[in-house]
C-alpha cells in the first residue's frame, strides 16, 4: 500500500484512528506500506523503517529512534518542530 500524507489536515484523536487503521491492515493482509509523510507521530506509530530525505536524498534510513538519535542538525530541527522540544 502506498499512503501520501494520510493524516495531513487531520485533529489528532483522527491522525490515531488513521494510524491504528494502517496498522490493522498491514496485519490483516500482510502487507507492507510506505508511507510519505511530514507527521513524525504518523511515522513513529506505523513505520519500522524511516527514510529521512533532505534535499531529494535519502540522509538516514533506519528505526524511528536511529534516524532521530543523530548530530546531523537538519533532522533535529525536523523532530524539534514536529515535537515542540
Amino acid at each position: 500500500m502506498l499512503y501520501d500524507e494520510p493524516t495531513a489536515g487531520l485533529d489528532p484523536i483522527t491522525c490515531t484512528e488513521i494510524n491504528k487503521l494502517i496498522n490493522q491492515v498491514q496485519e490483516t493482509y500482510n502487507t507492507s506500506s510506505i508511507i510519505i509523510t511530514h507527521d513524525l507521530a504518523c511515522a513513529r506509530e506505523t513505520g519500522d523503517k524511516v527514510a529521512m530525505l533532505l534535499e531529494g536524498k535519502f540522509a538516514k534510513i533506519g528505526s524511528f529512534d536511529e534516524v532521530f538519535e543523530t548530530n546531523d542538525e537538519q533532522i533535529k530541527k525536523f523532530y524539534n518542530y514536529n515535537f515542540i522540544q
